[in-house]
């Protein structure tokens, strides 16, 4: 189960400010705080564990491949 990430107060209204600036830049659209805060709370509940999964795919998958490079290091037996 994922645990839910708390963001600082400052984190969070930055990312109240981007979703703002998102809805005027790309919708013409100038939506309050509050409407902002709404946003940002579905995406990081209904969005954010697929992202995060993701992520730890990712991250899985790059250190399994670090670590196979690690036998490419082993000295041979004579």
């Amino acid at each position: 189960m994922l645990q839910r990430t708390d963001f600082s107060k400052e984190s969070k209204q930055a990312m109240r400010n981007e979703i703002r600036k998102f809805f005027v830049d790309e919708r013409d659209e100038d939506i309050s705080d509050l409407e902002a805060m709404v946003v940002l709370e579905f995406v990081l509940n209904n969005l954010g564990p697929h992202i995060y999964n993701q992520a730890i795919e990712d991250a899985y998958t790059l250190m399994a491949d670090r670590v196979e490079d690690l036998y490419g290091l082993q000295k041979r037996k004579r």
